[in-house]
């Protein structure tokens, strides 16, 4: 079960009427808005943790071979880009 917990929270006038507006057009209520958002916000803020991570034990040398023995050869007609004319 799903706890919950009041928090009292200033926002701009400005910025209030434009939740405001945003909730209304996604027929959700502020309240939801803003806790969607802030979840948003966390979720992002932990991905770039993750990356920022993973990017500092990153073996630049491996990484290096691994991509040396990419093919030369180009894309195959249906791996190109539509109208990617320098692909055919």
């Amino acid at each position: 079960m799903t706890t919950t917990s009041n928090y009292a929270l200033r926002l701009q006038k400005s910025l209030l009427e434009e939740v405001k507006r945003i909730a209304a057009e996604e027929n959700t209520t502020i309240n939801q808005f803003i806790n969607v958002a802030v979840a948003e916000k966390a979720a992002a803020l932990r991905t770039e943790a993750y990356f920022r991570e993973r990017a500092r034990r990153a073996n630049l040398t491996e990484f290096d071979r691994v991509l040396g023995k990419a093919g030369t050869e180009p894309p195959r007609p249906d791996d190109a880009l539509p109208g990617d004319s320098a692909n055919r």
